[in-house]
């Protein structure tokens, strides 16, 4: 169950452990952080993608190290067995990022999952929100990679002569084909060689809901000749994006862990 709906949060709400993980694209000029501090799920803890990556890189959303992921995951008043209940409020479905760090740090990928609509199906259905932030007891957490579930760019290059790996881009077609600028400064248009796009959009509803699964086996079909396969890596601009990909392909494959090339087209279309 990784996906949950909001009669399902509603129900468990003070049985989960709540994390908002709104994070907008920069020409947005949304904060997800001031968001939250005017409205966000009660007992919801804010989880900041720019803050808890990497900051000895010019990469955007890079995986921290373990210790890092272990004190800052301590700092939220998580515990090893807890449920969570990751969501945002974000056109680009940055929940799915949250979801995909816990699991690569080992958190038991049957207890971590998103809520499907997010923050804006949640308010639309006048569901309970809040501006009060909730007091947070410091845990011990302890975490464990998952290093297979990361891939570098060595990976990505020799990937592009061996074909091990199906490596699919959820950016936009038309950055995709390097038809438009890329929003980042110091970036080449185009796409890794031999690469194939789903825009993650076309995986999403209106409503910010996933669609059915039949619906996203038909979309992967497109690109995937085989949908049972393990071997497919997501990439995108940043990092983000890749995740709803990953999340998606998740829900129609049973045994799918999520791999994620995590520099994606911010460190391959360096200039």
């Amino acid at each position: 169950m990784i996906l949950v709906n909001t009669s399902y949060l509603e129900q468990n709400i003070d049985k989960v452990k709540i994390i908002d993980c709104s994070w907008h694209m920069p020409q947005t000029k949304r904060n997800g952080f001031e968001e939250y501090k005017l409205n966000h799920i009660p007992n919801a803890i804010f989880f900041d993608l720019d803050k808890n990556s990497r900051i000895d890189t010019d990469l955007p959303h890079m995986l921290i190290n373990k210790k890092s992921w272990e004190e800052i995951v301590s700092e939220m008043g998580i515990q090893n067995d807890d449920e969570i209940i990751i969501y945002d409020n974000s056109d680009v479905i940055s929940s799915c990022r949250c979801w995909y760090n816990f699991i690569y740090f080992g958190h038991n990928p049957k207890l971590v999952h998103v809520l499907d609509g997010g923050f804006k199906k949640w308010n639309n259905e006048k569901k309970i929100i809040t501006n009060q932030i909730s007091k947070i007891i410091k845990s011990n957490y302890k975490a464990e990679e998952n290093i297979s579930l990361v891939k570098d760019k060595n990976f990505i290059d020799k990937n592009i002569s061996t074909e091990k790996f199906k490596v699919i881009d959820a950016r936009s077609r038309e950055r995709f084909s390097g038809k438009v600028p890329e929003p980042r400064q110091g970036l080449r248009s185009g796409s890794i060689p031999k690469s194939t796009c789903i825009p993650f959009n076309e995986l999403i509803n209106e409503d910010h809901t996933f669609k059915t699964k039949l619906e996203i086996s038909q979309i992967f079909k497109s690109n995937l000749i085989e949908i049972n396969s393990s071997n497919v890596v997501f990439s995108c601009g940043s990092g983000v994006t890749a995740c709803v990909l990953a999340l998606a392909y998740s829900l129609i494959n049973d045994n799918y862990m999520p791999n994620i090339y995590d520099g994606s087209w911010a460190e391959y279309g360096k200039i």
